[in-house]
């Protein structure tokens, strides 16, 4: 096991990671099921929770084929009364918001929590600086955000006592600092989990349809209203003066290293629904209030709304001291608490255009390949047949990479899959060649739908499926074409070559990238066709990732083929 300190007993303390805390924490609450996909900030909770499944054997956990398959497995299963959570990146959230926001409606029964890792600063996730407490808003998820291990550990705990209390699915929002942050953590007892369940049927619950659906949306409005009031409690306040700060998450730590005197903190543990009578509460008596929060102002926003309507003459600051891009640092904070007149701190006097250029003042250096990666391989033999006029559709993974120099062989990056979508767009508009790039597990996660559409609608890119035989970006997770679950058990590959055949395109090959003759012929072979037959061809450049291939040593496995 690769962290054994997650099994010690209740009451030891011990150093564990944001997520691995989130881990232990469900075991404690008794989970029964887990489904996740990998996505950094917030991989290392599957892992954590794989190996914690093949070590006690106590419940089951899976790397589906993406979020939202992921969360329908989590959900189906609590409906059947087993406690079940699913972990994501943000960008996770937008692939599995189809279906969980439709939960919301239906309720669940178990206990269903969502982990939710948003990455400010972009340190794994370069497309966007998505806030996802906005889901939370529009799709009425109670949310409950941590600011270290400890209150990782105990708030996966809370949220599974919200969930299960309410029927309702709970997020627990986490951003890259506290996932990847390490802290002592206190652990409590194990609990021991129901596994099997019994699906009761019940259209008063799980019909979502009119004229039922508003009587749901009702009842979620209702159970939100309940929350609010029940759980005010979990925020807290703590000092004394005129000035007050409102903060939630990692922030609260900045606010706290910057040791600022005779101040008023709010510290916002359950950030929706956020109690109306704690902030009204909080105001009273006060002049100033600066609300300090990555990202958007969700909180600065509510905190003025309440301020208006209880009539409170308080000024209340946020982002015109404090960016709306970027991660927050200690020094960050202190120096807009500073601007903002507050007494004990001790900070350069920062402008705000300063405070966020600091992140930018390290010298940049910008990732490479591992050393005897194929996927530098393939590059460059596509490279060498391609003409520079050729558009490069990127998609998400480690071969991301290709996006910088010495490559410079992808002109745009989207969304997991958006690689095949977009090259038919362009093909559908213009003459211009176009090359897709698209990994083995994105393949599996979004891709096939894209190529599908290549088929039916009748373009003719030219397809690269890079096939290094494991999900490597976010940490060596298998997937359904690894020939590994996850608890590493053997399991019958799907390969992709046979897929992509079903799905009708005729002109499919595999070939290893570290024989450059025979991939750069067989570009240029698969090139002429899409050229003169106008039908698109697709190489899978099968060679395994070399940090895969030593892990597989470790561990005794062979692979499949």
């Amino acid at each position: 096991m690769e962290n054994p300190e997650l099994l010690e007993r209740a009451g030891k303390k011990v150093v564990l990671l944001g997520n691995e805390a989130i881990a232990r924490g469900a075991i404690e609450a008794g989970v029964g099921l887990s489904a996740c996909y990998p996505g950094t900030p917030s991989s290392e909770i599957g892992l954590a929770l794989a190996d914690l499944s093949k070590e006690t054997k106590d419940f089951y956990f899976e790397w589906s084929t993406n979020e939202k398959v992921a969360a329908e497995v989590s959900a189906a299963s609590s409906f059947s009364g087993v406690k079940t959570i699913t972990a994501m990146k943000h960008f996770g959230f937008n692939v599995a918001s189809d279906s969980l926001l439709p939960f919301v409606y239906t309720g669940v029964k178990g206990g269903m929590v969502i982990v939710v890792a948003d990455d400010p600063l972009g340190h794994s996730s370069a497309q966007s600086e998505q806030d996802s407490r906005f889901y939370a808003r529009m799709g009425s998820f109670p949310v409950i955000e941590p600011a270290d291990a400890q209150e990782a550990k105990d708030f996966t705990i809370k949220a599974f006592e919200i969930s299960k209390k309410h029927q309702i699915p709970v997020i627990l929002r986490t951003t890259t600092m506290v996932s990847h942050g390490t802290g002592t953590v206190k652990l409590g007892t194990i609990r021991k989990p129901v596994t099997k369940g019994f699906f009761k049927k019940d259209p008063d619950k799980y019909f979502s349809i009119r004229p039922h659906l508003q009587e749901l949306h009702e009842r979620v409005i209702k159970k939100m209203e309940v929350i609010e009031k029940e759980y005010a409690s979990l925020n807290r306040m703590e000092g004394s003066g005129k000035i007050g700060i409102i903060t939630s998450g990692v922030s609260y730590n900045y606010v706290k290293e910057a040791d600022p005197k005779h101040v008023r903190i709010a510290k916002l543990n359950i950030t929706h629904p956020i109690s109306k009578q704690f902030i009204a509460r909080f105001l009273k008596g006060l002049e100033k209030v600066i609300v300090v929060e990555e990202l958007e102002p969700v909180i600065e926003n509510f905190v003025k709304q309440i301020a208006f309507e209880v009539g409170a003459k308080v000024e209340v600051h946020g982002k015109d001291l404090l960016p709306r891009v970027g991660e927050y640092t200690p020094e960050m904070v202190a120096a807009a608490l500073k601007k903002a007149g507050i007494a004990g701190v001790d900070a350069p006097n920062f402008s705000k255009h300063e405070i966020l250029l600091q992140n930018i003042r390290i010298p940049k250096r910008t990732a490479v390949f591992c050393p005897g990666c194929p996927h530098g391989f393939t590059y460059e033999s596509v490279k060498k047949v391609m003409g520079p006029d050729t558009v490069w559709s990127g998609d998400i993974g480690c071969y991301t990479i290709g996006l910088l120099p010495p490559y410079n062989m992808l002109d745009y990056i989207i969304s997991m899959g958006a690689s095949a979508g977009m090259a038919h767009g362009i093909k559908k508009v213009s003459k211009q060649k176009v090359v897709v790039f698209m990994g083995d597990s994105t393949f599996f996660h979004a891709g096939m739908a894209g190529l599908v559409n290549i088929v039916y609608n009748k373009t003719n890119p030219l397809i690269v499926i890079m096939d290094n035989g494991i999900t490597a970006m976010t940490g060596h997770q298998p997937h359904p074409g690894s020939g590994f679950n996850a608890t590493w058990d053997k399991t019958r590959p799907i390969w992709i070559e046979n897929v992509i055949k079903g799905i009708g395109i005729k002109h499919v090959a595999v070939v290893n990238p570290l024989d450059k003759k025979a991939m750069v012929a067989k570009v240029r072979e698969f090139e002429r066709i899409t050229r003169t037959k106008k039908e698109p061809a697709v190489i899978i450049s099968r060679s395994m990732c070399v940090l895969h291939k030593k892990h597989l040593k470790r561990k005794g496995l062979l692979p499949n083929k």
